[in-house]
């Protein structure tokens, strides 16, 4: 029942056109669109493990996956864009130089 439930939750939300006919889902869908990625990460994360942590079996895990995925694209999706490999590369000889001048300033501390 509660997999059902999550489903009827996960269509409201982001397929709004799949239920025309019911009367506040364009409310329900105007309301999720609101929220910010991480707070539909979040609940659609815990809607899915929810049902989960009541009952393990394989077909409540298969059940709640498509719920549980929807919720880590949008966490993957919160967590923003991957920088370019150039920039981390400037970074890390930025790093990289300061740790030797750290270290060569050591070394005449104590030769002195």
């Amino acid at each position: 029942m509660i997999p059902l439930l999550n489903a009827f939750v996960l269509f409201l939300c982001e397929a709004p056109f799949c239920c025309q006919f019911i009367e506040f889902a364009n409310a329900v869908a105007a309301r999720a669109d609101r929220l910010r990625a991480w707070q539909k990460a979040a609940f659609y994360c815990s809607m899915a493990v929810f049902p989960v942590i009541l009952s393990l079996t394989l077909t409540t895990l298969l059940g709640n996956a498509i719920a549980f995925a929807t919720g880590v694209l949008y966490g993957m999706s919160a967590l923003g864009k991957k920088g370019d490999a150039i920039s981390y590369a400037r970074i890390h000889q930025q790093q990289k130089q300061m740790d030797e001048e750290k270290l060569t300033g050591s070394l005449e501390g104590q030769a002195l």
